[in-house]
């Protein structure tokens, strides 16, 4: 089984999410990208035009997956035939790793096609770290989850997002994502300090970075991926990169999609905010 320390200690570098608008430019010009990540579910089929191209991408690049219909925090029983089609994705494409979200997609095998939010109880803890172990044996590798953006808390929560996330982790041996834009947003939204969010997490399971752009509305921010990353969360990545001591980074643009230089541009940013936290790296353990 894949240990989570390799995953950990695997700093690809600055990657870009693959969308089909840039599958030309990607395979004509050959971009110098470090890595890719794919949308899981748009490659579960063994035939066609995006399958074709993401095993020409593998090829050349190294590929992380991540998916958005694993309904962890589901009551649903686990789809151990999507488990499996992922199981087989990341072995034709060599994935570096497979990752999905905190959060529940689903009931009564209807795929609600939205990443909703989990009551962070004891309980619920007890029920998703059940599910990931099950995750992970079939998978024989960890599992890694996003922090979710979300818009509203549940009066019944005895946890805040980052202990339940840390106590996820330790208990089963999980890897993290860590959406930047995500913290920012629930900070906002929630009235929480994003900063002392950063403090507290488990960097000895988070595997890597997520940055992408968001919408300001009157009465909340909203998760978005249409638009440039904001310069409050170029600074939280910062920090998070210095108290990390360093991860692989992905640019999610997922609407109002530019051409790929722009999203590369927008990407390559984050070497400049790698390269001014370097210069005080001081590793943090939560």
């Amino acid at each position: 089984m894949t240990a989570l320390s390799d995953l950990v200690g695997n700093d690809l570098g600055i990657g870009v999410g693959l969308r089909t608008a840039h599958y030309g430019t990607i395979l004509g010009k050959r971009p110098a990208v470090d890595w890719f990540e794919i949308l899981s579910e748009n490659y579960m089929h063994t035939g066609g035009r995006p399958v074709h191209v993401l095993d020409e991408i593998a090829a050349r690049y190294p590929v992380a997956m991540h998916g958005v219909s694993m309904n962890i925090g589901g009551t649903d029983r686990l789809d151990r035939a999507y488990l499996r089609e992922l199981r087989a994705l990341q072995q034709r494409c060599r994935a570096v790793w497979i990752s999905d979200h905190l959060c529940w997609t689903g009931v009564d095998g209807k795929n609600l096609h939205d990443l909703l939010p989990l009551p962070y109880t004891k309980a619920v803890l007890r029920h998703v770290v059940e599910r990931v172990r099950q995750v992970q044996d079939l998978l024989e590798r960890p599992l890694v989850l996003e922090n979710p953006s979300t818009y509203l808390e549940f009066a019944d929560a005895e946890l805040d997002e980052v202990r339940f996330l840390g106590e996820l982790a330790h208990a089963t041996g999980c890897g993290l994502l860590l959406d930047v834009n995500n913290v920012f947003v629930c900070a906002q939204n929630h009235g929480f300090e994003a900063e002392a969010y950063l403090r507290a997490v488990p960097w000895d399971h988070v595997v890597y970075f997520h940055l992408a752009g968001h919408t300001t509305y009157p009465t909340h921010r909203l998760d978005t991926h249409d638009r440039p990353v904001c310069r409050e969360v170029w600074q939280l990545y910062r920090l998070a990169h210095r108290l990390s001591g360093g991860r692989s980074t992905l640019l999610e643009w997922d609407a109002n999609i530019p051409d790929f230089a722009t999203v590369h541009r927008e990407a390559r940013k984050a070497a400049r905010y790698r390269g001014i936290a370097e210069q005080s790296i001081v590793p943090v353990r939560a």
